[in-house]
C-alpha cells in the first residue's frame, strides 16, 4: 500500500473558533464598550466601517479604542481556475473574534452618546454584540 509523501511544509489551515475569548474580555481603556456574543472573522473593512460610524456620531468628542486587529490573511483562488497549483493569493485580512471579546471601547462622552455610537458601530459588524459599562462608572 502506498504511503502519502511526507512534505517539509505543512498546509496552513483556517483554525477553529471554539470556546470563549481567553484575553481581551474586560474593559481596559474606556468606560463603555461592545462585547462579542458570537464567533466570526471580522474583516478590516468591517472594522473601519464601524470606526467611521461611531466617530461620526460622536462628532469627534471623547476617544474610541479599537481592541481587535486584522492579522489573519484570508486567501482565495481566482474565479474559474482549476484545482491545484498551490494556495491562492491573500484576498483580505481578518480578525478572529470569539465570544466575550471586547471589540470597541469609548471614553470621555456621556452614556447615551456612547450607547448610540456603539449601536451604530455594531450594525456594521457580522456578530451579535452587547453594550457593557465599566464597574467603576458613576453617572
Amino acid at each position: 500500500m502506498l504511503q502519502p509523501k511526507r512534505t517539509k511544509y505543512r498546509k496552513q489551515q483556517k483554525g477553529r473558533m471554539k470556546g470563549n475569548s481567553q484575553r481581551g474580555h474586560q474593559l481596559s481603556n474606556g468606560m463603555f464598550g461592545i462585547k462579542s456574543l458570537d464567533s466570526s472573522f471580522i474583516t478590516a473593512r468591517q472594522i473601519e466601517a464601524a470606526r467611521i460610524a461611531a466617530t461620526r456620531f460622536m462628532k469627534r468628542e471623547g476617544q474610541l479604542w479599537i481592541k481587535i486587529f486584522p492579522d489573519k490573511p484570508i486567501t482565495k483562488k481566482p474565479l474559474e481556475v482549476r484545482m491545484g497549483k498551490g494556495k491562492g493569493a491573500p484576498e483580505y485580512w481578518a480578525a478572529v473574534v470569539r465570544p466575550g471579546r471586547i471589540m470597541f471601547e469609548i471614553g470621555g462622552v456621556p452614556m447615551d452618546v456612547a450607547k448610540e455610537a456603539l449601536r451604530l458601530a455594531a450594525q456594521k459588524l457580522p456578530v451579535k454584540t452587547k453594550f457593557i459599562v465599566a464597574r467603576d462608572y458613576s453617572a
